[in-house]
């Protein structure tokens, strides 16, 4: 039997109707009345009480203190708004990048109130976790998944499969009250005595075409650091408008300028494209293949713990939360073979299957349904013989 302690922060899982729509009105006593006791001992605290929208930084430091301040408790299950839980799972996987206990973060699309909702099927996710995980860190559980905190992006407004894992598998399944891991976390030890602090002069900007270079002079003059949204690989105009002229102002007034891309999946390799490596020589951090959510936390933890850009530099791209290794008992070179295998179906295969989609339809459309079956059989041997390629298995 394991020691839960539930912090109830609001969201749409603890939503109600209201004169002007969904808002926070359960109480924690209704709340509590859906969490199957019977095998653990669990606890609830109203942490707050808000629509995830509101949610800030400051809040953030509210729930990691009340965690710090039971540390009694084996787990800790945070209930969240959707809008806004992946922002505060990274936020805790970077604060409490110590502690060596499971928190899970959860929620749902549909509130508990309502006869056809995912809450009830989230919270038992949630408590299997809390009550089975054997590996510590900050977890995101929603539809039956388990995503590290890092990795955690909500791409879907109101289905259930609401969040994906991005750029790495994700750590665990639920089904059936049974926890299937997939990866095992290692803790990197930290370099120093990490401060439970956050700096929150951090802006966001996505660069489009035609984006003035104006609002660099801004963020010099407000001090801050930036993150900035780039096309592709990490490249910015340099030409024109140009950008990469604004990166190089704020690198020499020792701002971090943090680079990542608009596109959500792969990463970016930002020495790929001389847009890209202008970039960096400006002083431009690339993020490598983190997601946004991630990289907004950990810049503002990073430039809370130092103002020097070298220490700031090095606290954003080394990982300071668990890493991971399959949880399948097999020798190393097999692990590696593994792997490299995985990393083919980002680009070789969609791009297989897209025109095996498009010869199919042309197949139909001729009635000519013996070729499927043997372009079946070709797709099935190019798959077989694809080349390897690289991909990056670290978590930012």
């Amino acid at each position: 039997m394991k020691r839960i302690l539930v912090l109830a922060t609001g969201g749409t899982i603890s939503s109600t109707p209201q004169k002007n729509g969904l808002a926070p009105g359960m109480t924690i006593e209704q709340l509590s009345s859906f969490f199957d006791r019977a095998d653990n001992e669990i606890e609830f605290i109203p942490t707050m009480d808000k629509d995830s929208t509101n949610i800030q930084p400051e809040d953030w430091l509210t729930i990691g203190r009340q965690i710090l301040e039971h540390p009694k408790f084996d787990a800790y299950i945070i209930t969240h708004g959707t809008d806004t839980m992946a922002y505060t799972a990274s936020a805790l996987s970077y604060l409490l990048n110590d502690l060596k206990k499971t928190i899970v973060l959860t929620g749902s699309q549909i509130p508990l109130s309502f006869e056809h909702t995912d809450a009830k099927r989230n919270i038992a996710d949630a408590l299997t976790v809390a009550s089975k995980a054997d590996f510590p860190g900050v977890y995101l559980v929603f539809d039956g998944q388990v995503i590290a905190g890092t990795r955690a992006v909500k791409v879907k407004s109101h289905s259930f499969d609401a969040f994906a894992s991005i750029n790495f598998p994700v750590v665990a399944k639920v089904e059936n009250n049974q926890l299937e891991k997939k990866y095992n976390p290692t803790f990197n030890p930290a370099a120093f005595k990490t401060k439970f602090s956050l700096d929150t002069n951090v802006y966001l900007l996505k660069a489009f075409p035609g984006l003035s270079a104006n609002f660099f002079d801004f963020v010099l003059k407000e001090k801050a650091g930036l993150i900035v949204e780039s096309f592709g690989n990490g490249g910015l105009p340099d030409i024109g408008r140009d950008l990469v002229s604004g990166v190089k102002s704020l690198s020499n007034a020792n701002l971090p300028v943090i680079i990542t891309t608009q596109i959500m999946n792969e990463g970016q390799d930002i020495s790929l494209y001389e847009v890209g490596q202008k970039v960096a020589a400006a002083g431009g951090i690339t993020s490598g293949d983190m997601n946004t959510e991630a990289i907004a936390a950990k810049l503002m933890w990073a430039m809370a713990q130092t103002k020097d850009l070298s220490q700031i530099k090095k606290n954003h791209t080394n990982p300071y939360r668990p890493r991971f290794r399959s949880a399948i008992n097999l020798k190393r070179s097999t692990k590696v073979l593994l792997f490299k295998l995985m990393g083919t179906i980002l680009t070789d295969i969609n791009y297989l299957i897209g025109l095996s989609s498009y010869k199919a339809v042309m197949c139909c459309n001729n009635h000519n349904f013996t070729h499927i079956g043997q372009m079946t059989k070709t797709l099935h041997n190019d798959l077989c013989v694809l080349k390897i390629k690289r991909i990056s298995w670290l978590i930012g």
